[in-house]
């Protein structure tokens, strides 16, 4: 955002302190109503002609470029997968502990990728096993997609809500 002398054009379309539109005025005659008001003039894009600039007061400006840039951060923060591996044979301790590491995760803002080795035909088991921690996960989480069975692993991948 450009503030106050910065800007170089000729004329701009001016919008109050309140929101109220106040036409095309000149710079100079926008710069001094802004000086006697005691607020700042800041233009809020470039790209149109004459460009559009609002009377905001003095902190104000700061703190929402400050609120923008915040939003545009939290924007780019993408949820991690973390992967837990299980064995159809799991022991009933064994469950819970990676039953208790996918709640922390999910918690935690992170998918979590369910995978499951299968040896010979142990399909079945897998994919039982993951119906039910993800029907115990359910309050957390959701499932992307279906289990998936291929070839040697099975596997669902549970987003947090």
């Amino acid at each position: 955002m450009i503030k106050n002398d910065k800007i170089k054009a000729a004329e701009v379309q001016l919008t109050g302190v309140n929101g109220e539109d106040l036409g095309v005025i000149a710079t100079a005659d926008a710069l001094a109503l802004a000086k006697k008001l005691k607020v700042d003039l800041v233009c809020t894009s470039l790209l149109s002609s004459p460009p559009p600039c609002k009377l905001i007061r003095a902190g104000a400006a700061k703190q929402e470029i400050q609120q923008s840039q915040q939003a545009t951060r939290k924007q780019g923060q993408s949820i991690k997968v973390k992967e837990l591996r299980l064995t159809p044979q799991i022991e009933d301790h064994d469950y819970e502990t990676k039953k208790n590491q996918a709640e922390r995760m999910l918690k935690a803002g992170n998918a979590v990728m369910l995978v499951v080795r299968i040896k010979g035909k142990e399909g079945i088991k897998a994919k039982e096993l993951l119906e039910n921690l993800t029907k115990e996960l359910a309050s957390l989480g959701t499932k992307q997609s279906g289990i998936q069975l291929s070839g040697k692993q099975a596997m669902v991948q549970v987003n947090p809500n």
